[in-house]
C-alpha cells in the first residue's frame, strides 16, 4: 500500500488525468463496481472466506457512498459530490490494502483487490467532481 501511495504522490495523477468522466457516468461506474465485488465476494466464498468477506465489505461500503450522494443515481443528498470523490479516494487505497491487512496478500484473490483498488483510483482520479471541472469540459465539447 505504501509503494502505491509513493506512486501516486510522485506522479500527483489526481492533477494530471484528464476529467473525462462525468457525474452520470461516474454512477454508473459505481454501480458495476458494486456489481463485481458482489460476484466476486460469492466467488470467493468457497475458497477463501476472507476475500469473500472484504469484496461483500466493499460492495457495501460503495453501496453507501453511491446512496448518499447528491448526484445522479444517488438516492439522498447527505453528502456531496465532492466529498463522494474524496471517500472513493479513501475506498481505493484500503480497497488495495485489504489482502494484507486480512492476510491473504500471497493468495491468487489478492490480485483482484489491488486491481480494483486501480480502477477505484484512476476513476476518481478522471472524474470532474468540481463545478469547475464539469464546465470546463462541457465548454471543451
Amino acid at each position: 500500500m505504501a509503494l502505491i501511495n509513493q506512486a501516486v504522490d510522485a506522479l500527483n495523477l489526481n492533477k494530471k488525468l484528464p476529467k473525462v468522466i462525468t457525474p452520470t457516468v461516474h454512477s454508473v461506474i459505481d454501480y458495476a463496481m458494486i456489481g463485481t465485488f458482489i460476484l466476486m465476494g460469492a466467488l470467493f466464498w468457497k475458497n477463501n472466506r476472507r476475500a469473500s468477506i472484504a469484496a461483500f465489505g466493499c460492495a457495501a461500503a460503495e453501496t453507501t457512498n453511491v446512496l448518499l450522494t447528491d448526484f445522479p443515481g444517488g438516492v439522498t443528498d447527505v453528502i456531496s459530490f465532492e466529498t463522494h470523490g474524496r471517500i472513493d479516494g479513501a475506498l481505493a487505497g484500503a480497497t488495495a490494502s485489504l489482502p494484507n491487512l486480512l492476510g491473504f496478500g500471497d493468495e491468487p484473490e489478492a490480485k483482484y483487490f489491488r486491481i480494483q483498488g486501480l480502477s477505484i483510483g484512476a476513476v476518481t482520479g478522471m472524474t470532474e467532481f468540481t463545478a469547475k471541472d464539469r464546465e470546463s469540459v462541457s465548454s471543451a465539447a
